[in-house]
């Protein structure tokens, strides 16, 4: 009896150890050789840490997402519309379910790019403006023969030459500038 008795207690201990580490013992079987335990930890602790980190950026989303908004905000009123646009790229980039801060950035992106695209426009204005008066005056020394022949004609031919094909770049950097300015007017009505 005493035998039988020492194995019942056997029994019972083992019985309460497996439910004690039943959960241990699944996750991490001593029938399974050390690589393959190893293996069953590192997906447990890695799938931990990625529900620890979606718990936690939950609630920081819209706060870093309206932190880069105000940041785009100051960018736009300093008049680095650069530094605007790209902000507003990097919280679309980063914040992708931060819808509301999202809608108000589009509308700061439209009037960052309108306002850059308006600023190049007067830039590219004076260039061509300043391009098309200095053809015009080498336009006018060919036409009253201040150019003697020779090689100082041929400079000046070359300089006319050069000044002609500014006037015609800027010129195409204009129109271009001003269909992007119609066109972002379009897309704000």
């Amino acid at each position: 009896m005493g035998y039988k008795g020492t194995n019942k207690q056997r029994k019972n201990n083992t019985h309460k150890e497996k439910k004690k580490f039943f959960c241990i013992s699944f996750v991490i079987s001593r029938e399974l050789p050390t690589f393959a335990r190893m293996k069953r930890i590192l997906t447990i602790l890695t799938l931990l840490t990625v529900l620890m980190a979606a718990c936690t950026t939950a609630g920081s989303n819209k706060q870093g997402a309206q932190e880069l908004l105000d940041e785009a905000q100051t960018a736009l009123d300093e008049g680095q519309y650069d530094k605007c646009i790209s902000t507003i790229e990097r919280l679309r980039h980063d914040y992708p379910k931060a819808v509301d801060q999202r809608r108000a950035a589009l509308e700061l992106y439209k009037e960052a790019s309108l306002k850059k695209t308006q600023s190049e426009l007067a830039r590219t204005d004076s260039l061509l403006e300043a391009a098309k008066a200095r053809y015009s005056r080498l336009q006018q020394e060919l036409l009253n023969g201040q150019w003697v022949k020779g090689q100082g004609a041929r400079s000046k031919e070359h300089e006319m030459t050069e000044a002609r094909r500014l006037v015609d770049s800027l010129q195409v950097q204009f129109d271009t500038q001003c269909a992007k300015i119609k066109y972002i007017h379009r897309k704000q009505r």
